[in-house]
């Protein structure tokens, strides 16, 4: 006979409140003090002010594309602008076609819009990563480039990916955003495409409360993307370039966040390495249970760990069993929900969907750029519905302790013996 629920008026596994997942924030120090104010004392808080032996964010420019192993690495103000960057970067404009997956926060969608081009909208599967199938169908004469998205850590399928981007010429741009740290088959995450980026935004594994970072391996696309970044394009030194000046905007970051992104990147290995202990340790605890499916995880030994996913029988199912996780002490929550217009689903991006540009007259759907018949519904995309609608998520966080670990492997096992 299965334990009284908390839910049903049983005693909860735990009474401590459960650890934020917090993240990079979380580990906010001396160290990230220390640096604003040398830079506020020094009164360079532009990026540009100082030369690059002296700045600070590039500094931190130079830290990322050594561990990721990029050639070039440029900072920005935030994720978005870096996706921004890469597309222009990678030459992607208006009339073209960028596959993106349907579960990804907005912003991937948005940077596509940005660029004037037409985002295609492509199922995820049960990693709740893009879904190369999907990929495959949605590909036509019009697509110029593919976004995967390591979404809540889970490196993509990478190899498949590079395969049908090189079998159909397409570029590849990584949305690290969520998965900084994270890696597959031994390859860092946003080193594998034509160009990846990271974000800082707060509830990302390690911050700056704002900014971003592109990475690549070719020139063109780097000089293309620092072009983008800014009206002036001052580091332009045209005896040195191929790439003739192209428009930019006010994309730079400051060195204030360049300082504390520094701080946080000499953090990310620590961070990742107790997430991801902790989670494979409450996964090896429950993964033989019936009535529920973990996540899977393309590359188990490079997920960057910050959320632990399974899916229920059914979306009833996911919203009574989340429902009994938070009684019992864990903090929980289902993916999907038709009361809550969460922007990572592809269903509640209103202006996509409905075509709607800065104007009747700028709008990458224009049929004098545009010679595609892409068409949207927010049903349009069932696998990917199915799966999040099942899914129950909790956020980890580096703080977690052996007992938190112990704690919700045993309120898994509990509430889903009671009741899947």
């Amino acid at each position: 006979m299965s334990e009284k629920l908390a839910i049903h008026g049983g005693t909860p596994v735990r009474s401590e409140p459960w650890p934020p997942p917090n993240l990079g924030i979380a580990e906010f120090g001396v160290e990230e003090e220390e640096a604003v104010l040398r830079v506020l004392r020094e009164q360079r808080v532009f990026r540009y002010t100082s030369g690059d032996d002296v700045s600070e964010t590039a500094r931190m420019e130079r830290a990322f594309a050594d561990d990721v192993g990029r050639t070039y690495a440029h900072a920005v103000n935030s994720g978005t602008s870096a996706i921004i960057c890469s597309l222009v970067g990678c030459g992607v404009g208006w009339g073209d076609e960028v596959i993106v997956p349907a579960y990804t926060y907005i912003a991937t969608a948005a940077a596509v819009v940005g660029v004037g081009a037409v985002p295609v909208i492509a199922e995820v599967d049960n990693s709740l990563t893009i879904d190369p199938e999907d990929i495959k169908r949605k590909i036509t004469p019009y697509t110029k480039a593919i976004i995967p998205v390591h979404m809540r850590g889970v490196p993509c399928r990478m190899d498949e990916i590079m395969a049908i981007a090189r079998e159909n010429g397409l570029k590849v741009i990584e949305d690290t955003a969520q998965a900084d740290g994270g890696s597959y088959k031994g390859k860092p995450l946003a080193s594998i495409g034509d160009a990846g980026i990271f974000s800082f935004q707060q509830s990302k594994t390690i911050t700056a409360g704002e900014g971003g970072l592109f990475l690549t391996d070719d020139e063109a696309i780097f000089e293309r993307g620092r072009m983008a970044h800014d009206s002036a394009f001052g580091f332009w030194k045209p005896d040195e370039s191929e790439q003739r000046p192209i428009p930019g905007v006010g994309m730079r970051i400051s060195e204030v966040s360049g300082a504390i992104a520094l701080v946080q990147h000499g953090r990310l290995a620590g961070i990742v390495e107790k997430l991801h202990a902790r989670k494979y340790a409450v996964i090896e605890q429950i993964k033989d249970l019936d009535g529920i499916e973990l996540q899977e995880i393309p590359d188990p030994e490079g997920d960057a760990s910050v959320a632990l996913i399974f899916f229920a029988k059914t979306e009833d199912k996911a919203n009574e069993i989340s429902k009994a996780l938070n009684a019992e002490g864990i903090g929980s929550g289902t993916m999907h929900s038709k009361d809550i217009p969460d922007r990572h689903i592809y269903r509640n991006w209103v202006y996509v969907l409905e075509k709607r540009g800065w104007s009747d007259k700028i709008t990458p759907w224009s049929p004098e750029v545009y010679q595609g018949d892409v068409e949207y519904s927010e049903d349009m995309c069932p696998q990917s519905l199915d799966y999040l609608g099942r899914a129950i998520h909790i956020g980890l966080s580096q703080k977690m302790t052996e007992k938190d670990a112990t704690d919700l492997a045993t309120a898994i096992r509990k509430v889903v013996t009671a009741l899947a």
